[in-house]
C-alpha cells in the first residue's frame, strides 16, 4: 500500500459566543483558520491532519500540498516515524499535520481507533477546559458563570496586555463564581520577569491553577528563579518546543505543568513524547489548543486518552464553532468528550463542507 494523492486546503470557520469575538494579547478573532491535509492510498483509503494558520499569518496558504506531493506520494501510509527520521518538510507545523493524516491512514489500516496505536485506552472521556478571550470584569463574571451551567469544571483566559486589566479579569471571575471553576491565565509572552513577578504574587490570593506562559518563551532561567518567588504555579507553552527543550525546562524545574501541541512539537508522537518525558520528572502536562476543527480536536482525545500524564482538562475552543467540517460534529456534554472508537482519527471529514468553508489565499 502506498500514498497517491496528497490535497492541501485552507479553511475557516466562524466562530460564536461566548468564544467570539476572541481577544488575546495580539489580536482579537471570531473565526477558526486551519490548514488540512488530505492523503490518500491506492487502497482507496483516506487520512486527514490539520493544523493551524493564524499564527504564521500568511505562510501557509493551502498549497502546501504542491510541496508535498514528491515528498509522499509512494510513502507507505505507515511509516509515521519516517516524518522524524527521513522526510524533510519547510514547517513543523506542515510536518504535524502530515503526520496526523498518516495516523489518520494507519489507524484505518489496522481497523484501530489511534488511540490503541499509541498506548491503549487510559481514560475513555476526557475533560475539558473552557476558553476565554480577554474580557472586563462584568463579561468575565457573566461568562464564567454561563461555563458553570454548561458543566465545565476549568476556565481559561488570554491575557498579558496589563496586570491590571488582568486581575480584573480574575476578580471579575472569581466574584461571579468562587471556586466553582478551576482558573488558569494565559498572558501569551506578554510580561517582563519583573512584571510577572509581581502579578504572580499578586494573583496568589485568586488560588490560580496555573498562570500560563507569562513570559517570552527563552526565558527559562527566569521562570525557574519566579517559580521559587510564588505560590501561583507557572506553566510553560511557547517554550515547548523540542525534547531538548523540554529537557532544560526540566532540568531547571523552570514550570509546574508544560502544554505541548502537536504543531509546536511536529506531530502527535512528538507530544505524546514530551508528556513521557514529563512525567519521569512528575510535570503534569495539558494538551494545548489552537482554536482546532474536528481532526485537531479528534487528534487531542486519542492523546489524551492513552496517555496517562494528562490529568487535567484540556483545553478547548470546539463548542464555540457554527460548524465544523466532519459529518457528525462532536457533541461537549458537561464538560467532557468520549473518546472516538471508529479507525483512525475516528471522524469522517465532509469534502463538500470543506469547499464550503475553503478560504482563497490570495484575497
Amino acid at each position: 500500500m502506498q500514498i497517491t494523492s496528497v490535497e492541501s486546503f485552507f479553511v475557516e470557520v466562524p466562530q460564536k459566543p461566548p468564544i467570539a469575538p476572541y481577544h488575546s494579547r495580539y489580536r482579537g478573532q471570531s473565526s477558526t483558520k486551519s490548514i488540512l491535509i488530505r492523503l490518500e492510498t491506492d487502497h482507496g483509503l483516506v487520512g486527514w491532519g490539520e493544523t493551524p494558520q493564524v499564527y504564521l499569518g500568511n505562510q501557509l496558504t493551502g498549497r502546501e500540498a504542491d510541496a508535498l506531493r514528491p515528498i509522499l506520494i509512494g510513502l507507505d501510509p505507515t511509516a509515521v516515524m519516517a516524518v522524524y527520521a527521513d522526510l524533510s518538510f519547510e514547517q513543523i507545523y506542515i510536518q504535524s499535520a502530515v503526520e496526523m493524516a498518516l495516523w489518520d491512514l494507519a489507524g484505518k489500516v489496522y481497523g484501530l481507533p489511534l488511540y490503541r496505536l499509541l498506548g491503549g485506552p487510559y481514560r475513555k472521556e476526557i475533560e475539558l477546559a473552557a476558553c476565554m478571550g480577554i474580557q472586563t470584569y462584568e463579561r468575565a463574571g457573566e461568562i464564567a458563570r454561563l461555563y458553570v451551567e454548561m458543566g465545565f469544571s476549568t476556565l481559561k483566559t488570554k491575557a498579558g496586555r496589563s496586570p491590571e486589566e488582568d486581575l480584573a479579569m480574575v476578580r471579575g471571575i472569581r466574584d461571579a463564581v468562587g471556586d466553582r471553576l478551576e482558573l488558569r491565565i494565559d498572558p501569551n509572552t506578554g510580561y517582563s520577569p519583573d512584571v510577572c513577578a509581581q502579578l504572580a504574587r499578586d494573583l496568589e490570593p485568586y488560588h490560580l491553577q496555573y498562570f500560563e506562559q507569562p513570559m517570552p518563551e527563552d526565558l527559562i532561567d527566569d521562570s525557574a528563579r519566579i517559580r521559587q518567588q510564588t505560590t501561583t504555579p507557572l506553566a510553560l507553552n511557547e517554550s515547548v518546543t523540542t525534547l531538548a527543550r523540554v529537557r532544560e525546562i526540566l532540568a531547571k524545574q523552570a514550570a509546574d505543568f508544560l502544554l505541548p501541541d502537536t504543531y509546536q512539537c511536529g506531530g502527535v508522537w512528538a507530544t505524546k513524547l514530551v508528556a513521557e518525558v514529563a512525567a519521569s520528572a512528575g510535570v503534569p502536562c495539558i494538551v494545548h489548543c489552537a482554536h482546532d476543527l474536528g481532526p485537531k480536536t479528534a487528534a487531542m482525545l486519542h492523546l489524551a486518552a492513552s496517555t496517562p500524564n494528562f490529568p487535567l482538562a484540556n483545553d478547548c475552543t470546539y463548542y464555540g464553532l457554527v460548524d465544523d467540517i466532519i459529518t457528525q460534529p462532536f457533541e461537549i456534554r458537561r464538560g467532557k468528550l468520549p473518546v472516538p472508537e471508529a479507525p483512525g482519527l475516528g471522524i469522517e471529514v465532509d469534502l463538500a463542507k470543506v469547499r464550503r468553508f475553503q478560504v482563497d489565499a490570495s484575497c
